[in-house]
């Protein structure tokens, strides 16, 4: 298969570089493929997560239960995010795409049939969602790195942007298709249109070719190049100041989106209104997305702040509110607020150490993300002690206490700028 460079990748004429604005970035010859891959994909791994968390609450109506589902869908991402920077570095990231797809379709396929014949049970959800996890770390290391090399340094805050727009999309029709699906014709065919999407987006993925690299591939031992990773952590202040905030929201923020579900049936409501509510995430993080693709602002590092901070204090509202109205409209705000933080970390991430170094800088970037799971446990044992909005209204109050503590040890991400 030809490689492209990502100068020749850009074309000419009117989809060509000469494109700016929100969707500058769609300009670059093969991005859009590339960005509608990524999209359809995080639509599989939001639904699966839904639905995961929606089987979980039937069967069982534990919340402990329930927050699990989420751990398992997120551990990989804490304990393999520094070895999918190494392979990200490492090896054909185009090849490693394809991959987890190839190990994804088949599975999903596999839960489908089962719910169809005998009925899922938990210990086959649980063990599927951390495959998913798992391909979603190398996919996230991969393609992130892909999408630098085929658009270019002018480019990547808008291509990132954009990135982030499309995984709030994909969490918002993720959630609202399956809580439609459940609704309309059960849990089994709900999977089995999982299977298929994942198959349409590894199709738009193949029809980007292999990307030259901005650098060259390591060569390191995989055992050298996950230390070398871990050694950014005292090297690189900006980069420590980024994941401090990274994991500080992962841990007592987002750790609650499993629990919409125990939310949702204090409201007595069916499939379809929970997953209109689950989807309010995705569609509040498309706005503030949206905003940053947009406006591109030159104060990266403080709108990477100010989003995390006003998502943590409004969620205290949907944990409170009683209405169902009222729920939807706190979580559409705080998650708009998340969005601005989403799209401003990946190139926060990647702009705060040298070119050769990114992949192994996204890897740790994964790790901190992987402070979720960990959080989902901490959340779920607290939600089955005193309650679901309680222990949420808990979480982010504490979040926003270390996230004002990880900024006074580390100020540096907010003195980034474009």
């Amino acid at each position: 298969m030809a490689t492209v460079t990502s100068a020749e990748s850009e074309g000419t004429g009117a989809t060509g570089s000469g494109r700016s604005g929100m969707f500058g970035a769609l300009g670059v010859r093969h991005y859009p493929a590339l960005l509608a891959s990524g999209w359809l994909w995080n639509m599989c791994r939001w639904a699966s997560g839904f639905l995961g968390a929606y089987v979980v609450n039937q069967l069982t109506g534990s919340a402990r239960l329930v927050q699990l589902t989420g751990v398992s869908l997120w551990a990989p991402l804490l304990l393999g995010g520094v070895a999918g920077g190494m392979v990200s570095d490492r090896f054909d990231r185009r090849r490693t795409v394809v991959t987890q797809f190839l190990v994804l379709i088949p599975l999903a396929v596999l839960m489908g049939v089962a719910e169809l014949t005998v009925g899922i049970r938990l210990w086959m959800l649980y063990p599927f969602l951390v495959l998913v996890g798992v391909g979603w770390v190398f996919d996230m290391t991969s393609r992130r790195a892909i999408v630098y090399d085929l658009v270019g340094p002018r480019r990547l805050d808008n291509a990132m942007a954009l990135e982030s727009l499309s995984s709030a999309s994909g969490l918002a029709i993720g959630t609202l298709v399956g809580g439609t699906a459940i609704q309309a014709v059960g849990v089994g065919a709900a999977y089995l249109s999982m299977a298929g999407l994942a198959t349409v987006a590894m199709l738009c993925f193949l029809r980007v070719p292999r990307v030259a690299r901005t650098t060259a591939a390591s060569t390191e031992s995989p055992v050298r190049a996950m230390l070398a990773g871990f050694r950014l952590l005292r090297t690189e202040r900006v980069l420590v100041s980024v994941l401090g905030v990274t994991a500080a929201v992962n841990f007592f923020y987002f750790s609650f989106s499993p629990l919409v579900q125990v939310v949702a049936t204090d409201f007595g409501v069916g499939p379809f209104l929970t997953g209109l509510l689950a989807a309010m995430l995705g569609i509040g993080m498309m706005c503030g997305s949206a905003t940053i693709a947009r406006t591109q602002p030159r104060r990266r590092g403080r709108v990477y702040v100010l989003g995390a901070s006003t998502a943590m204090v409004v969620l205290a509202g949907f944990a409170l509110s009683p209405w169902y109205l009222g729920s939807i409209g706190f979580l559409l705000v705080s998650a708009t607020g998340m969005g601005l933080f989403g799209a401003t970390q990946g190139t926060l991430t990647m702009v705060s150490v040298p070119p050769e170094l990114r992949g192994r800088a996204l890897g740790l970037l994964g790790m901190a993300i992987g402070t979720l799971p960990l959080g989902m446990l901490a959340l779920g044992e607290l939600a089955e002690r005193i309650g679901a909005r309680e222990a949420i209204v808990a979480s982010v109050a504490c979040g926003a206490v270390v996230l004002v503590v990880s900024l006074l040890l580390r100020p540096e991400v907010l003195r980034q700028t474009a």
